[in-house]
């Protein structure tokens, strides 16, 4: 069967197994081969860089997330076919886990469990969902309420808000990523709205729910976290726009000024035109929303990143998205950043 989880992988290390799992290629740059005997591991990745890569089961410890060249062998070759399982054995190099991989075929990606594949939240999402559907009942706004009671009466949209990450890589990059995200955000609207005097609350919370909920269709989730091609051609704020839009049509007695100052948030929040703002932040809500998600966002990125260190120094491995390396302090265990970490609003988890 699959190895997934870290209870099955360290049965699995130093035993021969027959059937190591479905692995999932990730190639972009043409198809590559595969040896009779080819092995997955550090001294592979480290010395053979071939055109195809094979990313291991991600739900894995983290040797089993980078990814690996494998050796040329001359056998089968793998192009368009996304999903393979492979057999062999695993065993330990040096310290970190190795695959021994002694045949692949393909399998069907439908009928592949995309689980052993995508990163996902350990929290439970229908307790993150309903606390999440418990602050929107605390709008005091009648518009912004039956707006959020047209999202929620949506099964296909709740199952997609429920599953979809909020990113590809940098924060929250996981399945039900998207959830945790905007939770997290509305729980520090709340407060945040509390601390200003004049600032719309509910306004806050509803930008702080609805600014990347364009998401769940600008990425697919299934094989893996991608771009869809409606992402790539719209980005999630006009993919979002037009979904609020939609059901705002359906809906009478809107203020049209008041829909209007919604809108600003989804095409705002990003901050500026070089990191994808439509139009900057124009209103205090606007100012609030953007500093809100770059602060939820960037601790996210940050832990993550510390969690998936493997330095066991005082300072990680530089950064080199954010410029720089994170100090830890003295050696220590890392919180994850999604198992109900100081990042997690409290009562999430």
């Amino acid at each position: 069967g699959n190895l997934v989880g870290q209870d099955r992988h360290r049965q699995a290390v130093n035993q021969q197994t027959t059937d190591i799992g479905v692995m999932h290629h990730l190639g972009g740059r043409g198809p590559f081969e595969i040896g009779h005997e080819g092995r997955v591991g550090p001294e592979a990745f480290e010395k053979r860089l071939q055109p195809g890569r094979l990313q291991g089961m991600r739900q894995t410890p983290e040797a089993f997330e980078q990814l690996f060249d494998v050796q040329v062998g001359g056998r089968e070759k793998i192009g368009g076919i996304r999903v393979h399982r492979v057999a062999g054995h695993v065993s330990e190099y040096r310290g970190a886990p190795q695959m021994v991989i002694r045949a692949m075929t393909a399998v069907d990606p439908m009928r592949a469990d995309t689980a052993d594949f995508l990163p996902s939240t350990d929290l439970d999402v229908e307790q993150l969902f309903e606390r999440l559907r418990g602050l929107t009942r605390t709008l005091q706004t009648p518009w912004l309420k039956a707006l959020f009671d047209s999202f929620w009466a949506d099964p296909a949209f709740v199952a997609d808000f429920k599953r979809a990450p909020a990113a590809k890589m940098m924060h929250h990059a996981y399945i039900g990523g998207l959830l945790v995200h905007c939770l997290s955000m509305a729980v520090l609207a709340d407060k945040i709205a509390a601390h200003y005097s004049g600032v719309d609350r509910d306004l806050l919370i509803a930008g702080a729910i609805l600014h990347d909920i364009g998401k769940v269709r600008e990425f697919t989730y299934t094989a893996a976290i991608d771009y869809s091609d409606e992402g790539r051609l719209l980005s999630h704020m006009v993919i979002g726009l037009e979904m609020i839009e939609k059901r705002l049509q359906a809906m009478p007695n809107v203020p049209p000024d008041q829909a209007n100052l919604l809108k600003h948030l989804i095409v705002s929040h990003h901050g500026a035109p070089e990191f994808g703002a439509v139009e900057p932040p124009k209103t205090i809500e606007a100012v609030l929303l953007h500093y809100i998600d770059e602060l939820d966002s960037k601790v996210n990125a940050i832990r993550d990143f510390m969690a998936k260190d493997a330095s066991d120094q005082t300072w990680t491995s530089y950064h080199r998205v954010l410029g720089r390396h994170f100090y830890r302090g003295q050696p220590r265990s890392v919180v994850k950043p999604d198992s109900g970490g100081n990042d997690t609003p409290a009562g999430t988890g």
